[in-house]
């Protein structure tokens, strides 16, 4: 019933509508007279009968034959008579039961039902719509950044040309309005001058017609969009894109960041403010076989240890969980504190870089990513490409196919400390992932997945690491809108921060069981602009505090439902 009143709107605000109902009107103006005619010849023949019957009766025996009730109290004697009756009920059968319903479903069902579904698919949001999020493209990354904004409690709306594509995401409970996405108007219609932001993930040139198309009218509206080729982003730039993101670019460098490479020293992976982000494997160290208790990293250091990677799955530590020889910490805090950890356990550290190459399966935008930024690191390594006219560089390159053993071994397969999968097919990420595993046990994988729904399987394949490309960009999107700088962390472990719930206002951080009841870790508290990294459990938190956090996807949708804002 919502939709009741717009849809009456659009169907008789229609100008085929109106005239549609202008041909019902000749119709059953049409129709009433032939009753009448119907009504009055009946009175005639019953008269030459010697019959006699009142007006009423003429009236109610021409509808109950014209509708083929045909109750029979009321009959013709004669020939004439009985000849009228047929005529009557075939030109009832004519008019009421084929062409009335027809007329019914074509100019009145048929449009009531288009208004409907048109109203869920609207070509303009109210005027009270403010602080939106317009998408110009529904893909695998603004898919998932919906999924944030839904969490957080953001409003969007996404644009799309096609209606029956609007009402088949209207169906998947996604916010759509209908609309071309290079015509000014639309963008009026959707009050961009009311939006926080528009995200376009389009193709370049069409990014950059949405750029430019916006900016006729919306001059400091926020705009962010994605360029697939690095000669787009000046253009994107230009054409007045308040952020550029090549996702590639991201993808590779994020990838590049979770390689141990050999090294096992702390790998700072994302920042904010003063407060630093790194993952430190443990193997050789005595942290082995220590719980975190006993290993007293907060008490020596001031970091905490926020997570644990085993094999690909990231734990929430307790007191008493145990550090594996293959746990990798996840450690938060400052960076001079990271420092002084490497200090410490890189006299038990045996793992260093021996000279043996890491190897990058695929040499795409991805891939050639993840080189430029091992290169900046002098970190050698190896990249296995089957086309060799991609690249043509060498001494870097190894051209054949990675499921090849005979490609591998040119690789130094058996040596190489991890093994980065690149492609942009998740079916062969699978596939290479398990190949790899069964070869060398031991050997840190790392995989990138283009949709999210194979990243369980990408990590049951043997991935130690899986970085989502849709996750990834969502979340530097959402950062964007939050006016944060994108926190590079693995698929799955996300980092937020929000201002304190209500609930959680007067209590210590003991008290209120954030970890135990949701999973999250509050790494730092901000408290009138000073940023309190590793907070004390028995720091309470005040009205205006501002809390950061670390956890899983799941664990931050948990933390908003548990305490909601």
């Amino acid at each position: 019933m919502k939709f009741l009143p717009a849809v009456i709107t659009t169907v008789f605000s229609s100008k085929i509508t109106k005239e549609n109902i202008s041909l019902i009107v000749k119709y059953l103006i049409f129709i009433t007279a032939l009753i009448t005619i119907y009504s009055v010849l009946f009175h005639y023949i019953m008269a030459a009968e010697g019959q006699d019957h009142s007006w009423i009766t003429g009236f109610y025996w021409t509808i109950v034959t014209m509708s083929t009730l045909g109750f029979g109290d009321i009959t013709f004697t004669s020939d004439p008579g009985r000849a009228f009756s047929i005529f009557v009920l075939l030109s009832g059968v004519i008019l009421l039961l084929v062409l009335l319903p027809f007329i019914f479903i074509k100019f009145f069902f048929a449009p009531w039902m288009d208004a409907q579904a048109r109203s869920r698919a609207p070509r303009e949001l109210p005027s009270y719509t403010r602080n939106h999020v317009i998408i110009t493209n529904y893909d695998a990354v603004t898919e998932s950044l919906i999924e944030k904004l839904v969490s957080h409690k953001n409003d969007y709306v996404v644009v799309v040309e096609e209606f029956q594509k609007a009402l088949e995401l209207y169906d998947k409970n996604i916010r759509v309005a209908v609309g071309n996405i290079d015509d000014p108007e639309t963008y009026s219609k959707l009050r961009a001058q009311n939006a926080a932001l528009v995200v376009a993930t389009n193709s370049d040139q069409m990014n950059t017609n949405i750029t430019l198309t916006l900016r006729e009218d919306f001059e400091h509206l926020p705009i962010i969009t994605t360029a697939d080729s690095p000669h787009s982003v000046d253009i994107l730039q230009l054409a007045g894109s308040s952020r550029v993101l090549q996702l590639h670019e991201l993808m590779g460098r994020s990838l590049a960041s979770w390689t141990i490479a050999g090294d096992c020293r702390s790998n700072i992976i994302g920042a904010y403010q003063q407060m630093v982000i790194a993952q430190s494997p443990v193997i050789s160290t005595p942290l082995v076989g220590q719980t975190i208790a006993q290993s007293q990293i907060r008490e020596t250091f001031g970091l905490t240890v926020v997570g644990i990677w085993e094999r690909g799955k990231f734990n929430v530590p307790r007191p008493d969980t145990v550090i594996n020889r293959s746990s990798v910490l996840v450690l938060a805090g400052l960076e001079a504190a990271v420092a002084k950890y490497d200090e410490v356990y890189s006299f038990y550290q045996i793992c260093k870089v021996a000279g043996d190459p890491i190897i990058i399966i695929g040499g795409g935008r991805v891939g050639n990513a993840i080189a430029e930024k091992f290169r900046a690191s002098d970190i050698p390594y190896l990249i296995i490409e089957k086309n060799r006219r991609r690249n043509q560089e060498d001494g870097h390159f190894v051209f054949g196919d990675a499921a090849d053993i005979q490609t591998l071994e040119k690789a130094w397969f058996e040596k190489a400390p991890a093994a980065l999968i690149t492609s942009h097919d998740d079916a062969t990420n699978i596939y290479l992932t398990k190949y790899l595993r069964s070869l060398r046990p031991d050997m840190q994988i790392l995989s990138r997945a283009s949709e999210d729904r194979n990243i369980n399987t990408l990590h049951r394949a043997g991935a130690d690491f899986v970085m989502s490309y849709a996750s990834l960009g969502a979340n530097a999107m959402f950062n964007f809108l939050m006016n944060e700088e994108t926190v590079l962390l693995a698929e799955g472990l996300n980092f937020f921060h929000l201002p304190a719930p209500e609930s959680l206002v007067g209590k210590t951080l003991l008290q209120c069981g954030i970890r135990e009841k949701t999973g999250c870790n509050v790494v730092a508290i901000v408290h009138k602009g000073v940023t309190t990294t590793n907070p004390n459990p028995a720091i309470h938190i005040g009205k205006d505090d501002e809390l950061v956090l670390i956890g899983t996807y799941d664990a931050e949708s948990l933390f908003l439902k548990e305490f909601p804002g």
